[in-house]
This record gives structure tokens, sequence and C-alpha cells, in this order.
């Protein structure tokens, strides 16, 4: 079922169109109607529909200025066009626009659905292709020689002379020169493991789809089950590459969702500013992705985002170590006594110094500090100070007496980590609050204002603003500006227009619309209201 908003300014008309047609037989599904452009615009950030059927005239923003905003930020949203004899220099306009329909007023519903079936048709035919599995196996045999897929595969895995690097780019006519170069993982969220294969290389194609529409420079491969996307900077590009990452990164993801049955995770790295360090770049990738079991599958996780890193990177390049220190902040209890049973396990009967001994246990503790440290616990509060931790390797009895206390030193940090990344959300949060508190007046406040300001990304902000808050930014900062302006037609003698650049509106006329929405009456009467109560 594809989602459907409706746009016209004449609520007959809005009324009619949805009443007359039976959207769920042609495979509809109308989530809203809007009576303006801009009211619309903002059903689409938070809706994300698939069509969107607009008048041309309407007050605030128009047909054409509504779909030029939705081409721009959401291109894969389809739009009809509803549009009169006498706007049709305005019609004209919209076929430049990349319009998918316009219907000529005055239609009838039988009119209106033909343009709906034929984008429908598209949409369908455009799913199909991708699910197609046959042409998925076509496509598969025809991809890049394994010796390329092989060589940028080992640029993430281990440690190669830049000269080597470039050489080899060469032969296999791949560009790789650049001042710097970013590596973003897509993981396929619980993929059907006899279908896995085919799926990783659809994922793979759309991803190449997108890399190539938005003319960004990258290279799309698969590595261990997984597609990389690997970014490098242009000498013409504006954006910085992490922007340009989070930007790509996101537009195919959704992609993903829209035409296939499966979601994707994108973990995306740091970025490094030479090629022999693309490992490093990788690692972050992964350690991202590691945050899904917090944060949920189907998103966008930036490695700034969830650890703040340190001057000098924490490079762990052990299974064993890596998986103890994902346990210690978000794994479970079960997963970390799994792990740290391994630990011990692997060196249990085995004939070891006990000066070797030591260094492994050294090993272990300097990597729970490592982690303590790098997500900032006070190890004062929490054990009396680090050189408790070292101190107590001088105290173990034995190998299961060690066993326990780093078992208990792991879960108390754990419990440290998580309660802190709660506290975090919130912080985060409150400064959102209270940036938006400050500068609601502001005609240009916006979600992307906000996350500027908190050097977080969009994707990240949006959930844990609705998962603190219940309720979307766009609806928090209405709600703001509304009451804010019931309050000033409470206590003050101010006019209309007066109140509407106070909370941020530029269009009086927007303003009286979008208080009447809120509040069911006009500022006139709501005015009148509270004089006749007070």
């Amino acid at each position: 079922m594809y989602k459907l908003i409706l746009v016209d300014d004449e609520e007959d008309v809005r009324e009619g169109v949805s009443q007359e047609i039976d959207w769920h037989s042609h495979g509809y599904e109308v989530v809203a109607k809007a009576e303006n452009g801009r009211e619309a615009l903002e059903l689409v950030e938070r809706l994300r529909p698939d069509v969107v059927v607009t008048d041309i005239k309407m007050p605030f923003m128009n047909g054409l200025q509504l779909a030029e905003s939705i081409g721009r930020d959401y291109p894969a949203i389809r739009i009809i066009i509803l549009t009169g004899f006498d706007e049709f220099e305005y019609a004209q306009k919209a076929v430049k626009l990349q319009i998918d329909e316009y219907v000529l007023k005055p239609f009838s519903a039988s009119e209106l659905m033909e343009a709906l079936d034929k984008v429908k048709r598209r949409m369908d035919e455009e799913a199909a292709h991708r699910e197609n599995v046959q042409l998925l196996r076509d496509s598969y045999r025809k991809s890049l020689p394994v010796l390329r897929e092989v060589f940028l595969s080992s640029l993430l895995s281990r440690q190669l002379v830049q000269h080597d690097v470039f050489s080899k780019a060469c032969e296999y006519g791949i560009e790789l020169r650049s001042p710097e170069y970013l590596v973003a993982v897509i993981c396929v969220d619980q993929p059907k493991q006899e279908e896995q294969q085919l799926f990783l290389f659809a994922v793979k194609n759309i991803a190449e789809e997108q890399l190539n529409a938005s003319k960004q420079a990258g290279i799309v491969f698969l590595h261990e089950d997984q597609v990389v996307l690997l970014m490098r900077t242009k000498a013409d590009d504006t954006q910085r590459i992490e922007v340009r990452a989070q930007h790509i990164a996101e537009e195919i993801r959704r992609t993903i969702e829209k035409y296939m049955s499966i979601t994707v995770t994108i973990g995306i790295g740091n970025a490094v500013a030479d090629i022999a360090a693309l490992p490093y770049s990788y690692e972050d990738a992964m350690q991202a992705l590691d945050y899904k079991s917090i944060l949920g599958c189907n998103r966008m996780i930036v490695i700034n985002d969830v650890e703040k890193q340190a001057s000098e990177q924490i490079r762990l390049d052990e299974r064993r170590e890596h998986e103890l220190v994902r346990c210690i902040k978000m794994g479970t209890s079960t997963e970390l006594r799994a792990v740290i049973d391994e630990l011990f396990d692997q060196v249990a009967g085995v004939p070891v110094s006990i000066e070797d001994y030591r260094i492994y246990l050294l090993e272990i503790m300097t990597t729970i500090l490592k982690t303590a440290h790098r997500a900032e616990v006070d190890m004062d509060q929490l054990f009396g100070g680090q050189r408790y931790l070292l101190q107590v390797m001088t105290t173990f009895t034995g190998m299961e007496d060690a066993r326990e206390q780093i078992t208990d030193i792991c879960e108390r940090l754990m419990a440290s980590i998580a309660s802190g990344r709660q506290t975090t959300y919130r912080r985060l949060i409150t400064q959102a609050l209270d940036y938006t508190h400050a500068h609601y007046h502001s005609p240009d406040i916006s979600i992307h204002k906000v996350c500027e300001q908190l050097h977080i990304s969009l994707g990240y902000f949006s959930g844990i603003f609705k998962k603190e808050t219940k309720t979307t930014f766009v609806s928090y900062l209405l709600s703001l500006r509304m009451e804010k302006a019931k309050e000033l037609l409470r206590t003050t003698d101010l006019k209309s227009f007066e109140i509407a650049e106070k909370v941020g509106y530029t269009d009086p006329n927007y303003f009286s619309f979008s208080f009447r929405k809120y509040t069911g009456m006009s500022a006139k009467e709501y005015r009148s209201q509270s004089e006749q109560e007070g």
C-alpha cells in the first residue's frame, strides 16, 4: 500500500476527492490532507509519503514551490499536480520540475485515478525490478572481477604501503588519490540465510546507483558479508566529507527500505587523511554498527554521535578484545560472562609462566581501563581510582578468583556506562530545548539548525528527541510557538501580525492559519475568550 498526501486549499475538493475514490482498491492509503504547501511540507517531513497530489494555486506556498522543495529534499517522492486551463504556464514549469503526472481541472475521480494508476505502475515496476531474484543473479555474475574486490577488501584488513596501494589501484582502474577518506559499512538487518548473498548484491547495486546519482567520489564493494562505501574527497567539494557521507548514507537507507523487503543499518566511521589508515575508519564504522543493539536497526549511526573520540584512538586488533569492549559498552551480563569465560578458558591448562600470565591479565585490565576512560567514567566514584584496578591484580588467589573479580569490575563498569549514556541523551535534549526556547522567535530555526548547534547528525537527533520527548521536533516547535502566542494574546495588546513576528512567523496570514489549526479558533476569538474568562 503506497502512502499518499492530498493537498488543496479548497475543503470541498479535499473531502470530495478523498471520499469518492476507493483508495485501498487502487493500492493507496491517504495518510494526511493539507490546506497549503507549507503545511504539506511539514507533513512530508513527518510521514514520508510515496505520493503527493497537490493543487498549484494555494496560499503561503504554492504547489510548484512545494514540488520544488520535495524534489530537492525527498527526490523519491512522486508528485501529481492538479492544474486549471488558465494555469498552463505553471503546468509547463511543472514538467521541468519532473512532476510525474498532472491532472486538468475540473477533473473526475476516474481521471485522477488514471493518473494515480500510472504512477503506481511505475513504482510497482521499479519494486519488481529490484526484487527480481533472477535479475540479481544475472547482475551478480557480471559483477566486478574478484581480484578488484579482494584488493579493495585488503585496504580494510591490513596496513599497506601507500605506493603499493596506488600502484594496484591503477592496475584495476580505480581512482583512489585524495586528501581525505571515510568508510561507511552497510549491514543487512536480519537477512534470510539462503538469500543473504542476493540481498547483499542488491544493496550494493542500490548504493552504487545513489552514489552515482549524487555525483559523489567513492567506491562500493562487498567485504565480509557487508557492503562497504569508501568515500573520498574531490578538489571541488565544498562540504565536509562527514556531512556528504551522512547524506548519501541516509538516501541509500531510505531507498533500500522503500524498494526492497529488507532494512539496513549503516555505520559511519571517522575521516582519515592517509589511504593506509583506512582500517581505522573501517573499525570505527564497525563499532558504530555495534550500537544498533541499543539504538535499533534501520538507521544510520555515526561513530562521533555515539562515542567521544579520543585524541589517540584505541585500536584493538584481536577479536576477543573487541568483543570484551563491545560487551562492556552495550552487551548483556550473559554476553559479558561468555566473553570473559572465553578469555580465561583459552589459557586454562596451558603451560605458561607466571610472568606471562600476569602480562595477560594486565592486557585485560588495560583494555578495561581504556574502555572506562573512553566512556568518561568517573573512576574515583566507581572504584576509588584507577590504581585500585591495577592493585586488584596483585590480590588474585587464582584463575577463578581473577575471573570473578574481573567479571564484577566489568559489570559495574557496564552499568555506569549505560547510566551515563542515558544522561547524555537527556543532556543533549536539554541543550536542544534550551536552544529552541531561546530562538523560537527566529524564522530560520529548524531541526537542521539545532543539529548544527549540537554537532550531531539529523538522524541521531531525531531518534533520541522522539524517544525522550514523545514527539517530533517539528511538532514541539509548533506547540512552543503557539503557546507563546497564546500567552502574548492573554497578557498584551499587541496586534496579531506583531505577535506572529515575535513567535517566528514572517507571514502573518500563515500564523493565523496555524493558530486556528492549533487552537480551533482565531487569534481574535482566543483573546476575546481570555478576556471574558479573566
